[in-house]
């Protein structure tokens, strides 16, 4: 039942795979677990040297690679790659390996891939890891559809203006109906977009929307305008929208990242940022804001431009504090959730380092008992 639901989430059956391998029993066992779950657009190869001309004529939605073959090893394969995916585009590699070595995982991670699975495999793990990855594809892949659909919407209303000078009345109209429909289909896809990062690393899925009530609490304890209040908590949500670049491995691991790890992490402020990059609404804008700036820290020692002070946009200072106060007190893969008096101690020790002073204060006003 469960596979049952997998395939009908992520469309498994019409999503198109690349196998290379060089051992065809290896590419014949894939071939037939795939055949199972009804995905019949599957190609192989036991010659790595293959591998990029067929993404150029196949153009899968994703590459089940081994690492360890002759003349051009995965990584080479995946170097290849690089050159000729492009780079708005998101091809998940799941790397099939007997190599379980921690460096060798690094250095698939670092080559480019998305996921990571050791042989001998579990078959429904690999599945759903599969499922997962086609998930985040076939998003980006709605995503770039919706943003061309408004595109050509925005020109069609354009032209249906400039025709209908003369028609005052009857213009007005049409035009204020299709501004709604704009905005209503652009919050629908942040919303969608806020819930697929969300649901990489929060079973409850209520991380985002306790730090948006949060956020806007305090924007609120401010003195912030109404207006702006509203934007912070609705863009808020998407505040570690990046996470869909960041793997599983990394961002499940119950254990202590490594360094190679840390730094991977660190990247989603900036993948985040890009994804929302040159957004023409006030939302988008925000949102593209708090993305990239939220991990900036008062001291000038946060990521990734390192700002300092009033130099961050005050959306950024107001996530910062209340993104790291939920995650102390709320239980994550690698901890516990502590105590709140904990947790504001905590705050009120990085006053003046991690945090705004200012902000600081005022959110240690706040009732506290209804943030987590």
């Amino acid at each position: 039942m469960m596979l049952e639901k997998m395939r009908s989430k992520n469309n498994l059956a019409g999503a198109k795979f690349l196998i290379v391998d060089d051992e065809l029993v290896n590419i014949r066992v894939l071939e037939r677990l795939l055949e199972e779950q009804n995905c019949l657009q599957v190609r192989s190869t036991t010659d790595p040297c293959e591998a990029l001309p067929l993404y150029l004529e196949f153009c899968p939605d994703i590459i089940l690679l081994d690492l360890m073959m002759p003349v051009l090893d995965g990584f080479g394969v995946m170097d290849q790659l690089k050159g000729a995916i492009p780079p708005e585009t998101y091809l998940p590699v799941l790397v099939l390996t007997a190599d379980i070595s921690p460096q060798t995982k690094r250095q698939a991670l670092a080559a480019g891939a998305k996921d990571f699975l050791t042989k001998p495999f579990d078959s429904t793990e690999l599945l759903l890891r599969i499922g997962n990855l086609l998930e985040t594809r076939f998003f980006y892949l709605q995503l770039q559809d919706k943003n061309l659909q408004l595109q050509d919407h925005n020109q069609s209303l354009a032209q249906k203006v400039h025709e209908r000078t003369c028609e005052l009345e009857a213009a007005h109209s049409k035009i204020l109906k299709h501004m709604r429909e704009v905005e209503e289909s652009q919050i629908e896809v942040l919303d969608r977009l806020a819930r697929a990062a969300e649901f990489r690393d929060d079973d409850t899925q209520q991380h985002t929307q306790r730090v948006a009530l949060a956020a806007a609490l305090l924007a609120k304890k401010l003195g912030l305008p109404q207006d702006q209040i509203s934007l912070i908590q609705r863009a808020a949500l998407l505040h570690d929208v990046g996470k869909i670049g960041v793997s599983d491995l990394i961002l499940l691991k119950s254990g202590k990242l490594t360094d190679e790890e840390i730094e991977t992490m660190k990247t989603h402020a900036q993948v985040g940022a890009a994804l929302l990059a040159g957004g023409r609404s006030e939302l988008v804008q925000m949102a593209e804001r708090i993305a990239r700036t939220h991990h900036e820290r008062w001291d000038g020692s946060g990521y990734p431009n390192g700002l300092k002070a009033e130099a961050i946009p005050v959306e950024g200072r107001i996530l910062a504090i209340v993104d790291v106060f939920d995650a102390l007190t709320h239980d994550r893969p690698y901890k516990k959730a502590w105590p709140v008096a904990e947790a504001l101690a905590e705050i009120t020790r990085q006053s003046g380092r991690h945090f705004d002073p200012h902000m600081v204060a005022a959110f240690l006003s706040l009732p506290h008992d209804i943030l987590v």
